[in-house]
């Protein structure tokens, strides 16, 4: 069996592209691949068949690797809530909650949980492409380490380093990073990738030929600005920070990014209508008047995140929104905060506590109780969904009596108002299928016209490996993970 790890100078710098789209390049070749990545941090969760919760880019990479995702690809997840403080889910169920200051305690044992998983995706696969997280040159984070060097070192996986060149500095930044490890974490190091390259590689030439000299490493490529890769769902909410440029779309779409916002990846589909121009509203402005409509969204600390749409003006201008007679989304989080009042007495989130909801939905919701983790298909607006659950909590009121969907058991989920402006609703990637989008589009004046959005993903995944493959010693890549290529 053959393994290679992907770590990287940085956050940020495409090493999930780069596992995803090498996974899809590998298995078009015909071998059983699976993703891996030891410890994640992440509020962009998926949910896996055996219904438990992992990092939302190792699920598109087994979307690549064609398998399904299993809790197994990501072990360790650390999901942030605010304070200083993690939820930490092993091996995808909720172990419990640690601070910054509690971390190098709380995950002693855990690189034996991480390898028991490794161990068993490689008694099923030809080839196991593995992602760090963060950076190894991380020095300070060393003692402890499972997520980089500390499993390369105990799973014995060689590992290729990725540097990006768009952010600048990845000579300095490569060079650097052999400079201050140990050295016998550098041994594991047999060769580096460069990223996001625009333009002509040849003008690199000689940079390239500096990092090899200076590591005594082999380059595996330089791999060109992936402009599909903004099609993929993202991970960090560092991408809600970047910049876009308005689109032409005839109708807008408002999403406020909250300050503990999770599962933002709900919002990707509406990006696929030509006639929608989706604005992820930042910290400071207010909610256009022109939305057409306003989705809430998920929240990994939803009392905290009410406060902050407080503090914004926010629920100002969602109250405005709504007696201007358009129409308001709440997904998880976001179906909590619309209700009347949202209580969490045994202090999950924070002090035990019951906050006053924004009142657009008559519901109340208790936060506890088990964590719902499951995969849920059903009809909405008279039009299929597929999703899935992720949520502590349970909501009732008068409005569930008119549910926003029901599953294909049967089940009601959500709630709408009276007026029928207001729906929330419990479901995770909702707008996913291109006939549910369409009615909720419908609804706003817009005939959506996109595909379904796992399609848009898949010919992604297909075009990242296909430039991975031009651009990348591939053959190089399996030889180093120690399994020869049959084909």
């Amino acid at each position: 069996m053959g393994a290679v790890m992907l770590q990287g100078t940085g956050s940020d710098v495409g090493k999930s592209v780069l596992v995803a789209g090498l996974c899809r390049a590998l298995a078009n070749r015909g071998l059983r691949v699976r993703p891996f990545k030891p410890q994640n941090m992440s509020n962009n969760a998926a949910v896996t068949a055996e219904g438990g919760e992992i990092g939302r880019a190792q699920a598109t990479q087994a979307l690549a690797a064609r398998v399904p995702a299993s809790v197994d690809m990501n072990p360790v997840l650390l999901k942030p809530q605010g304070d200083r403080t993690s939820q930490l889910v092993v091996r995808g169920q909720v172990r419990g909650i640690l601070r910054a200051a509690q971390w190098r305690q709380g995950r002693d044992g855990l690189l034996d949980a991480v390898l028991a998983s490794y161990r068993r995706l490689q008694a099923e696969a030809d080839i196991v492409v593995i992602e760090g997280a963060g950076s190894p040159a991380e020095i300070n984070l060393r003692a402890g380490d499972i997520a980089n060097m500390g499993f390369a070192r105990a799973a014995g996986v060689p590992v290729v380093l990725v540097g990006d060149i768009d952010r600048g500095g990845v000579i300095a930044s490569l060079v650097g990073t052999c400079a201050v490890i140990d050295p016998e974490d550098a041994a594991m190091i047999q060769g580096f990738l460069v990223n996001k390259f625009r333009g002509d590689p040849a003008l690199f030439a000689d940079g390239y030929r500096a990092i090899a000299e200076r590591t005594g490493w082999r380059g595996f490529g330089v791999v060109p600005w992936l402009a599909d890769a903004a099609k993929l769902p993202s991970e960090d909410a560092v991408v809600l920070q970047q910049s876009h440029a308005p689109g032409a779309g005839r109708v807008v779409i408002a999403c406020p990014i909250t300050a503990h916002i999770a599962n933002f990846d709900d919002l990707d589909p509406l990006r696929l209508e030509p006639d929608v121009e989706l604005i992820m509203v930042p910290p400071g402005m207010p909610i256009p008047a022109e939305a057409a409509l306003i989705v809430l969204p998920g929240s990994k600390a939803t009392i905290a995140d009410l406060r902050f749409v407080r503090a914004q003006g926010w629920d100002i201008d969602i109250r405005a929104h709504h007696r201007r007679g358009r129409p308001v989304l709440g997904l998880c989080g976001g179906y909590q905060m619309l209700g009347r009042s949202i209580a969490d007495p045994d202090g999950i989130e924070g002090p035990p506590e019951t906050v006053e909801g924004l009142g657009l939905l008559a519901v109340d919701t208790v936060l506890g109780g088990e964590k719902a983790l499951a995969i849920v298909r059903g009809i909405a607006n008279g039009a299929a969904f597929e999703g899935y659950e992720m949520h502590l909590g349970r909501t009732f009121g008068p409005d569930r009596e008119r549910p926003a969907v029901r599953f294909d058991d049967g089940r009601p989920d959500g709630a709408v108002s009276a007026d029928g402006l207001v729906t929330g609703s419990y479901v995770h990637g909702l707008l996913g299928v291109a006939a549910q989008r369409r009615a909720w589009l419908a609804r706003v004046g817009v005939a959506g016209s996109g595909p379904d959005h796992s399609a848009s993903v898949d010919r992604a995944l297909d075009s990242i490996a296909a430039q991975l493959e031009q651009h990348v010693d591939v053959d190089a890549l399996i030889a180093l993970s120690g399994l020869a290529d049959r084909h």
